[in-house]
């Protein structure tokens, strides 16, 4: 029997010849040399791109874990590159360090993370890879390849962002900061204001974000400061309970516009305010368990308002089966070479749809609202983009392709999507078409 292998919205899916989980880079280097082609790296199959997908080898990191080793003084840590987030979180509290910004999910593995450019929010606090202080990977030869940040810097900055493209991580070195405290603060106001007051509101603070409801004209504002005050509770999480809620009035009332939204707003006006101090630990994850596709698009920060004002108008006018809160964020410039946020401050938009549906439809027709202002898409978030949309974006692709042909010669990590992304013509030794010529659609998925 095949093995099967889906992403965890079950929106990809691919049945590899071998599905291999090596303990060490040793055994990373092994498998690169010997198993069958293309050779694909999988953390916890929380990206909605094909990312992952072969035909040949998915190579899991799920052995991968643990602390390597931790320097207090410089408050850093090295840790194995299948570690998930929510056990870091404990490993890091546990030495004294705190990783200085999260996202709202911790169940993804540190190396995806950082492959994909997984962020936070907050205007001064960059994504996960602008904490690498050292890389190790294993190149398409299987040759295990130390970088450090004072030695090769501009090597961190081209495979620091790598989508598993450019050797696969097996360990790396966090600069983090000392453990800390936040108090949250959560309450509602209108989209109106929001929008307005956008640059204010989201630089007013350490980290701030919202979640703006479909058809109700309202958001949820989030934000989140350092704080020295004792610990308080807590709030339950109700974020499933919403989405249920937001579920049933789409479904029974989905062309009944007014009256939704009337009831959305009831809904809404009971949704208690929050002010909590905690570790921060104990803060920036919420539980997922509704499952969705996602686009996001990362937008220069000025942008991010008309964008966002544009999604919703064209949401609530033609896609009333949409419930899921869009999620809007801040991240800070940076200059790893295939990051989204390289050389501008950055507005995230984020838009989400039921699992259960096609988001076809509704991704392809937000798609253009978000390139018209310039956005560059989550590299594992839905998307059609390819390498000639990528090179007009980048201003170092050229320099990060040839770092990439330099590390793995005979393309044995580019499956027939990644050869899409980075322009590659199929070779004999790592791209394996489709025995059934099957030709992807825009966004990399077979339908």
């Amino acid at each position: 029997m095949s093995n099967i292998w889906s992403n965890w919205s079950g929106f990809v899916t691919a049945a590899p010849r071998l599905i291999a989980s090596p303990a060490d880079a040793g055994e990373v280097g092994d498998l690169v040399r010997n198993a069958p082609g293309p050779v694909r790296v999988v953390g916890a199959g929380h990206s909605f791109t094909p990312l992952v997908k072969s035909e040949g080898t998915i190579l899991s990191l799920d052995k991968l874990e643990g602390l390597v080793s931790h320097d207090a003084e410089k408050h850093q840590a090295r840790v194995k590159a299948g570690t998930r987030l929510g056990p870091l979180m404990h490993i890091l509290h546990g030495i004294g360090q705190g990783l200085p910004n999260m996202g709202d999910i911790d169940r993804q593995a540190i190396g995806g993370a950082l492959g994909t450019a997984t962020h936070g929010s907050g205007p001064t606090l960059g994504a996960y890879h602008t904490q690498l202080e050292t890389v190790q990977i294993v190149d398409g030869l299987g040759k295990v390849r130390d970088f450090t940040r004072a030695g090769d810097q501009d090597m961190i900055h081209a495979i620091g962002v790598a989508l598993g493209a450019f050797g696969v991580l097996s360990e790396v070195t966090l600069n983090n900061i000392a453990t800390y405290r936040l108090r949250r603060r959560k309450w509602v106001l209108p989209i109106g204001d929001m929008l307005r007051d956008f640059e204010k509101m989201m630089t007013a603070h350490r980290s701030a974000e919202f979640y703006y409801i479909p058809f109700s004209g309202y958001a949820q504002f989030i934000a989140s400061d350092f704080s020295t005050e004792a610990t308080t509770t807590r709030p339950t999480d109700d974020d499933e309970g919403s989405l249920r809620t937001l579920r049933r009035l789409r479904t029974g009332l989905a062309w009944l516009p007014s009256l939704r939204r009337r009831l959305i707003l009831g809904a809404v006006a009971k949704v208690p305010a929050e002010d909590y101090v905690q570790d921060w630990l104990n803060v920036y994850a919420s539980d997922r368990q509704t499952k969705f596709n996602e686009m996001e698009y990362h937008l220069p920060f000025e942008e991010g308002p008309k964008a966002l004002a544009e999604i919703i108008a064209l949401t609530e006018k033609h896609f009333p089966e949409v419930y899921f809160p869009m999620e809007v964020r801040s991240v800070a410039a940076d200059r790893f070479w295939l990051s989204p946020f390289y050389n501008r401050p950055t507005c995230s938009i984020a838009v989400h749809h039921d699992a259960a549906s096609d988001p076809l439809p509704f991704m392809q027709a937000a798609e253009p609202i978000f390139r018209r202002y310039g956005g560059r898409p989550h590299w594992g978030k839905m998307h059609s983009l390819k390498a000639a949309d990528f090179k007009k974006l980048y201003p170092r692709w050229d320099d990060a392709m040839a770092v990439r042909r330099d590390i793995d010669p005979q393309n044995r990590f580019v499956s027939p999507y990644m050869a899409g992304l980075f322009g590659i013509e199929p070779s004999p030794f790592g791209i394996e078409p489709s025995p059934f010529g099957i030709e992807p659609s825009p966004f990399g998925i077979e339908r």
